[in-house]
């Protein structure tokens, strides 16, 4: 591969370009890695509070007096949209270089992705008005109850199809990083085999298998691996494109 030389650095104007292009390089990097870690605590803490509300057989008779936890749960996990698609539009110019489609198609999984997640969410947020018409009495308790549980049931497939999407998505992601050592060999092939396990997990759980909170794991723990790895060590520098060195 031919290899541009870089123009001989001396004095101060070398130690500002030196640092201005490892700079650009781990400032991407640990962006990257912080909006991952960002990703599963956001979502995460508003998954909590959800399921505090939602969690039980009868869940609707409480909604009441917990409106506010189940709103902040759910804002907590819409704003996950904004992280995660940040995540994709920051990995976008550093993916470009090496496989455009792959970039587009990165980018373009996790707005599907992060698309259903919200519209499951909202639909969780009809709980509210189900348990004011259940305790106006203007509404039947038990259909208000029938209606609560298919919500929740709604939410839980728009969101395995949105890990579905997710799963696809990351494979290509993993795929490339393997193929360009962006990351070292053994972390992107962690991350193909924690996203296959992960997309076989969302695709039994849409048909009916309660086996994706098992198959997950895999790709999960990779994701932290990778953020950790990005805070630290950043993009392997002779990988990334000459401006970002």
């Amino acid at each position: 591969m031919a290899t541009t030389a870089l123009p001989p650095l001396s004095g101060d104007r070398g130690v500002v370009l030196i640092e201005t292009r490892t700079g650009s390089r781990m400032w991407a990097s640990r962006l990257i890695g912080a909006l991952f870690l960002a990703g599963f605590l956001i979502y995460g803490a508003g998954s909590i509070l959800m399921n505090s509300v939602v969690g039980t057989p009868d869940f609707l008779a409480g909604v009441g007096a917990k409106e506010t936890t189940l709103a902040l749960g759910a804002f907590l996990m819409i704003a996950t949209t904004a992280v995660d698609i940040g995540k994709a539009v920051f990995f976008f110019p550093i993916l470009e270089p090496h496989g455009k489609r792959t970039a587009v198609a990165y980018l373009a999984t996790m707005v599907f992705e992060m698309a259903m997640m919200t519209v499951g969410v909202l639909t969780l947020l009809l709980i509210i008005p189900l348990a004011d018409q259940a305790d106006s009495g203007r509404l039947d308790s038990t259909v208000a109850q029938a209606f609560g549980s298919i919500a929740v049931d709604a939410n839980e497939m728009a969101y395995q199809i949105g890990q579905l999407s997710l799963a696809f998505g990351a494979l290509f992601l993993c795929a490339l990083l393997y193929r360009t050592g962006l990351v070292p060999k053994w972390l992107a092939a962690w991350g193909i085999a924690g996203y296959a396990l992960h997309f076989v997990g969302a695709g039994a759980e849409i048909f009916g298998a309660p086996i994706s909170l098992v198959l997950l794991i895999p790709g999960g723990i990779f994701e932290v691996t990778l953020a950790i790895w990005l805070l630290i060590k950043g993009f392997t520098p002779r990988a990334v494109s000459p401006s970002m060195r």
